[in-house]
């Protein structure tokens, strides 16, 4: 076992990660011919193209988008996903907004296991030992803890109903026979959904030319970055734009944006490119002296869109087709209150009327020159917000006579409403015929279930349902007791303590009155970090560095250490504790997570730090690491001639280094197709680090094996190890204060407590592994590890897998 304090990652005890080191070390990315890269990509493209038409056409698939990936799923997401895959859209159910659950109507049953007591913590911490569930299941989300029972409410949870007239549901047939053709209703239905019910599908915007990318006629028009599926807890924000008359038409003259709130977050005047011919004043409120001092481009605004804008924003205007083909901007996820309030035969309403009639606010009135971009942007946004929050029938009913000028004359013959059927999930599932179990510990069920089986221990449970000679179509097994022989609160700090230390280094010695900033701005080319203490003692200066991500601390290791500061030489190592022993096994097993199997990470290093770690490099060598291919190490470099490093000159220009998507896909596209960049920044802020998800693994690997080419071009690569659910590492360990971390770390546990755990863990292991092969092919399986409800607890992690032919 390597434990070097440089915390090498090793691969002497893995096979796939031999093989990959070979794939990395067959040459540089200046001696591939671009002939050759071009051939072997297609080759690849053309491999994996047949293996997905393959599989797809053979069995089902869920996934989950990139950007979607680090939010967490509530108990009322994961039962939106068993919904549709029991009953998909012929049962009337759409596909989640979170996920994408691929051939539903293959799926053949769905089996779910919850497992209480265990955490997030709890599986990375256990990693190696539950090799079943990280090696099974390719698909993970962290799953936010509820107070409520979870398997009260995936049985008792309602489906939603159907809108569509034709299917005759009790709430349409309640409704009045003259209502059920509003155009309103035929087009959303009764019932009060969330946002995405209103955002406008592809189909419809192609159809009523919104810019859509790659249609003829919006070619040189900017992308948002957009999720590919917006969730109904998306932010909302309003857009309205103005327009001059030039000699090529209609251009952008004025732009607002505002928020959820109604806060103005853009308010800009636009210079049009082309001579002017009418301001229409009298419309948009623009004048010729206006105009005349600004220098703002549509291109300046098209930048200030794209930052202002999250990934998952959808925006709202009142014909933003208008809008947006003036922006010259394609944006994915819009609701246009044109389309929600919707009159006969294709007419639109003025947003004038609706914001007089609807939100009882005068707007563009007579008095005003023009109209006020703002006013305009806030008015579509609060209708888009009263229609989603009131719902199509109530905005029907309550208006009816106002805005479509016709009342309701009740007829006496009109028949009673029929009886409103059961919506509960497990009732419908039994009146198709579909056949439901339980198998528990614990009656805690008040449901009248066509098999429920109460046991008293886990392994009967388990045993009870290997022992089925036929499958239920939904089967719920809960497990409970697993670590009830330890002391479950105590396990939890110790699972937080032992994730914090993967992502901690210890530095020194620094030169003296160097400060925590000063050590922050340091390290901060590796990767975010967390958390900064300054070790002093009576001599010398040394720091414990906590960083937010695992790839972090490894670049630390490689980059840092051995670095000159002032003639002195700096040390980076791991601390060392005994969660640390088996942390080259750990990250092995995390590079090769098929989650990670084509991500790289990368950080760009200002100009001078960089010069500074080639000349160090240069002078005393660069030793190369089988185990982590493409990141290097930098030892002491006493005669380093720069004394740049000492909290002055380089720590401030690390404010310089830019990250953007286009310049990373320009660097390492040249290795193959990069399917995606994330970026991860607080809003405001720029990135410092990106994640780079490859179209194959092969082209991540040519990336690595080029480190030395993309040092010269100023940036540090590794593996990625952070699994891409998790925003940062440390937030699985979900750590509190400084002095409850100590608390943690005091907490003694004897060796044989620590293998009473490890051998719980691995028993659960084993049977959850016999448990999925034992289900038929085509089972949607869900395991769910429910977390700590508890005030400084820690979210749960939920598993998913479509079962193959094996």
């Amino acid at each position: 076992m390597n434990l070097e304090p440089s915390g090498s990652i090793t691969s002497e005890t893995s096979g796939e990660l031999s093989s990959a080191a070979e794939t990395c070390s067959r040459g540089k990315r200046r001696s591939v011919g671009p002939t050759a890269h071009r051939q072997a990509k297609r080759l690849r493209t053309v491999q994996q193209d047949g293996e997905a038409t393959q599989t797809s056409g053979r069995s089902p698939s869920i996934s989950v988008p990139l950007d979607r990936l680090p939010q967490p799923i509530t108990q009322s997401e994961l039962t939106e996903l068993l919904h549709y895959a029991a009953l998909g859209r012929t049962g009337g159910v759409k596909q989640p907004s979170w996920c994408r659950l691929h051939h539903q109507k293959r799926v053949k049953a769905v089996n779910v296991v919850i497992v209480e007591g265990l955490t997030q913590s709890h599986f990375y911490k256990h990693y190696l030992t539950l090799r079943h569930l990280r090696t099974s299941y390719t698909t993970r989300v962290t799953f936010t803890p509820s107070p409520t029972d979870l398997a009260s409410g995936i049985f008792s949870g309602e489906v939603p109903e159907s809108d569509a007239p034709s299917q005759g549901h009790s709430e349409s047939s309640a409704l009045h026979k003259a209502l059920r053709i509003h155009p309103v209703i035929t087009k959303f239905g009764t019932r009060r959904r969330g946002l995405t019910a209103y955002v406008l599908p592809q189909e419809e915007m192609i159809k009523k030319h919104y810019p859509v990318k790659g249609m003829p006629g919006f070619e040189g028009f900017v992308c948002t970055d957009c999720v590919d599926c917006v969730t109904d807890g998306s932010p909302l924000y309003g857009l309205d734009c103005e327009m001059c008359l030039t000699e090529r038409g209609n251009e952008l003259a004025r732009v607002s944006l505002v928020d959820s709130d109604g806060n103005c977050l853009l308010d800009d005047l636009v210079k049009p490119q082309n001579r002017i011919l009418d301001y229409l004043t009298r419309f948009s409120g623009i004048t010729a002296a206006m105009l005349r001092p600004i220098t703002t481009t549509l291109r300046d605004v098209q930048v200030k869109l794209r930052q202002l804008l999250p990934s998952d924003a959808v925006l709202v205007g009142h014909s933003i087709d208008n809008d947006l083909v003036a922006l010259k901007l394609i944006h994915q996820h819009v609701i246009d209150t044109a389309l929600l309030y919707r009159r006969d035969f294709g007419q639109k309403f003025k947003l004038k009327v609706l914001a007089d009639v609807v939100l009882q606010r005068q707007i563009q009135t007579e008095g005003k020159k023009g109209h006020n971009p703002i006013e305009d942007a806030v008015a579509a946004l609060e209708l888009a917000q009263y229609f989603i929050k009131t719902g199509p029938r109530q905005v029907v009913e309550l208006h009816l006579e106002e805005l479509w000028g016709y009342t309701i004359v009740e007829e006496s013959a009109d028949c009673e409403p029929a009886p409103k059927p059961s919506l509960r999930f497990v009732d419908i599932l039994q009146t198709l015929g579909r056949s439901v179990a339980y198998l528990g510990k614990r009656s805690d069920l008040t449901l009248d279930l066509s098999n429920q089986q109460w046991h008293s221990s886990d392994k009967k449970v388990l045993a009870s349902f290997s022992r089925r000679t036929k499958c239920s179509f939904l089967s719920l097994l809960q497990l409970s007791d697993h670590l009830k022989r330890c002391h479950a609160h105590q396990e939890h700090q110790r699972a937080r303590a032992n994730l914090r230390d993967m992502c901690v280094v210890f530095a020194g010695p620094f030169p003296a009155g160097f400060s925590e900033r000063e050590v922050r701005r340091l390290f901060h080319c590796c990767g975010p970090v967390r958390n900064v203490k300054m070790l002093t003692t009576t001599v010398r200066v040394h720091a414990e560095v906590e960083f937010a991500l695992l790839e972090g601390a490894v670049l630390a290791l490689k980059a840092l250490n051995g670095l000159n500061m002032q003639g002195q030489s700096i040390k980076v190592q791991r601390p060392v504790h005994e969660s640390m022993l088996d942390l080259d096994l750990t990250l092995d097993a995390l590079m090769c997570d098929s989650l990670n199997t084509s991500r790289l990470y990368a950080v760009q290093l200002n100009p001078s730090m960089a010069e500074d770690l080639r000349i160090s490099a240069r002078v005393n060598g660069r030793a190369s690491d089988a185990g982590c291919p493409g990141v290097t190490s930098v030892r002491a470099a006493n005669g380093l001639s720069s004394a740049k490093v000492n909290g002055t000159s380089q720590l401030n220009a690390t404010r310089e280094s830019k990250l953007t998507e286009e310049t990373i896909r320009e660097t390492f596209g040249h290795f193959g197709s990069v399917e995606r960049v994330v970026l991860p920044a607080k809003r405001g802020k720029r990135a410092r680090h990106a994640y780079i998800k490859f179209e194959s693994s092969a082209d991540k690997h040519a990336a690595l094996s080029s480190s030395e080419d993309l040092r010269e071009e100023n940036y540090l690569v590794c593996p990625s190890l952070t699994p891409p659910h998790l925003p940062s590492w440390v937030s699985a360990a979900h750590t509190g204060s400084g002095a409850a971390e100590g608390e943690e770390r005091t907490h003694g546990r004897t060796s044989s407590q620590d293998q009473e755990v490890d051998l719980l863990m691995g028993k659960l292991d084993r049977r959850l592994g016999k448990l999925f092969s034992s289900l038929p092919e085509g089972t949607l399986s869900v395991v769910v590890l429910l977390g700590d409800t508890s005030a400084h607890g820690c979210p749960g992690l939920c598993l998913m897998e479509v079962k193959r032919e094996e």
